[in-house]
């Protein structure tokens, strides 16, 4: 009888542990689906965390389309739990872009696609960034200018920093991009 009350609480007390665990994962799984859905802007996933080391240069390179823009540092972003990606184009045809040609260490930002603008030189740096005093990759133009590059996937790019100045006047300062093919 002894025998059977003993494995009668074993069995209730091992169930308990395997609810309360399985309760554990459901809020670990909840909690990874809200960043996840969070991070999102017309389909495409913003980077929620900065890489780690340096950023190859030639991944930069390319055409590259301002999709996202957020009103704030890319740390506010990370502390935001529901943040507003405030950017609706004006342009009627084409789209406010970013062309960088690496192997030149040029770049020129282009608004709708259509306004003929200057190359500008760039430095693509990893180390400490003056602006932010943290190492992390950057790009250093016209000496004292400074955009922190915070991650590059194969579609997607999100940048820190002074990128377009008719963005930046309305307190956009982390852009999330799309490459266009």
């Amino acid at each position: 009888m002894r025998k059977i009350i003993i494995a009668v609480c074993a069995i209730a007390f091992l169930q308990s542990c395997v609810v309360s665990t399985a309760a554990k994962v459901v809020k670990g799984v909840a909690k990874v689906g809200y960043k996840t859905v969070k991070g999102t802007v017309k389909g495409v996933s913003w980077a929620v965390s900065k890489a780690n080391g340096k950023i190859d240069e030639d991944r930069i390179d390319g055409t590259w389309k301002v999709i996202g823009v957020y009103k704030g540092s890319f740390e506010t972003f990370t502390n935001d739990q529901n943040p507003d990606s405030s950017f609706e184009s004006e342009c009627a045809e084409g789209f406010d872009q970013i062309i960088f040609n690496s192997k030149k260490s040029k770049f020129k930002p282009v608004h709708c696609s259509t306004e003929k603008v200057d190359w500008g030189k760039y430095d693509f740096e990893f180390g400490k960034n003056p602006l932010t005093r943290e190492k992390e990759n950057y790009i250093e133009y016209n000496s004292s200018n400074y955009i922190s590059v915070i991650d590059i996937k194969s579609k997607t790019m999100v940048l820190e920093g002074n990128l377009m100045p008719k963005l930046a006047f309305s307190g956009g300062k982390l852009y999330l991009l799309e490459k266009v093919e």
